[in-house]
């Protein structure tokens, strides 16, 4: 026992040894606030958030006090319908966004990697909607989706010769979820084509001077040198964006409220509605942990993959 607890402490004072107590402290004086924050805005109100799971906590203070009731707020979560029909939803959305999202920012990183004229230029426009404010472009999506006389509706009618009529993108469970795909995946691809450019520009050079002397052509240089060297990235890129894609709302929120028929009720919707609407506290606290660890199991296949990568 002895052994094992005098290891931490040698390597404490060999710490304190290298750097020295001037530069030990300055660290820890630079770091307190950081922490402080965290733990008074993060870490505290996610512990509280656990024992208001286990109570009747109601929004608002009413005369009648306050119950622990244990599970009891887990087991109607999990017994209710309309809770897994938003869990359905939001990983149905999930998997649709990820090709599409993913996708385009990879191939407008691929573009704009080259040395084209103004290329600053347009990675700078592509950009603008990932730092532009959901609510504003949920505005203008919510114009182009109108129903019958919206811009996307002239587009489609007249692109198919009137063939096909006018959709109602927002109003029917068939597009509605489509809806919502298409507007996130512009808004936010962006960011990921960011992060696709600044991978390309980290792989070395020489590389791709290596495979040209051994006689590959722009077909065996990306498959061969540009795809090995974004692996880590397209980790990274794949679960950021999952975990995003779960925490769906603002969307849903300004342009369907979760409908038609549930067809876009998520569970972040399910969960600010049961908290706020209804006044549930306890029982939307509940549901925010049952998120976090939908949330934690795909952070840690993160890890586990990046660790598979050697990331």
């Amino acid at each position: 026992m002895t052994a094992l607890t005098s290891v931490p402490k040698r390597r404490r004072r060999s710490i304190i040894a290298r750097v020295g107590w001037p530069r030990f402290l300055q660290e820890i004086g630079m770091l307190a606030p950081a922490v402080v924050l965290m733990t008074a805005f993060l870490i505290t109100p996610f512990l509280l958030s656990f024992w208001t799971a286990m109570t009747n906590q109601p929004l608002v203070p009413r005369p009648t006090p306050v119950r622990f009731v244990g599970l009891n707020n887990f087991l109607r979560i999990l017994s209710d319908d309309l809770f897994w029909t938003s869990l359905w939803n939001v990983t149905r959305f999930t998997l649709w966004v990820l090709p599409v999202q993913c996708g385009l920012a990879f191939v407008t990183a691929l573009i704009l990697n080259q040395k084209i004229p103004f290329r600053n230029v347009f990675r700078g426009m592509f950009f603008l909607p990932a730092i532009t404010s959901m609510v504003v472009v949920c505005v203008i999506w919510g114009t182009l989706f109108q129903y019958p006389t919206g811009p996307l509706n002239h587009i489609v009618v007249s692109l198919s010769g009137g063939h096909i009529q006018p959709i109602d993108w927002l109003g029917d469970p068939n597009w509605a979820m489509v809806s919502i795909v298409l507007l996130s995946a512009w808004q936010a691809y962006g960011f990921q084509m960011i992060i696709y450019l600044a991978g390309m520009q980290g792989i070395p050079d020489e590389l791709y001077d290596a495979a040209r002397i051994d006689g590959a052509g722009a077909w065996g240089r990306f498959w061969h040198v540009t795809m090995p060297g974004l692996r880590p990235t397209h980790v990274f890129v794949l679960v950021i964006t999952t975990i995003q894609a779960f925490k769906l709302y603002t969307q849903v929120a300004i342009l369907t409220q979760g409908g038609p028929k549930s067809s876009t009720e998520t569970v972040v919707h399910y969960m600010v509605r049961a908290g706020f609407e209804e006044q549930k506290l306890g029982y939307a606290s509940a549901v925010s942990v049952i998120l976090f660890l939908i949330v934690l199991v795909i952070a840690l296949v993160q890890r586990r993959l990046m660790r598979r990568f050697d990331v």
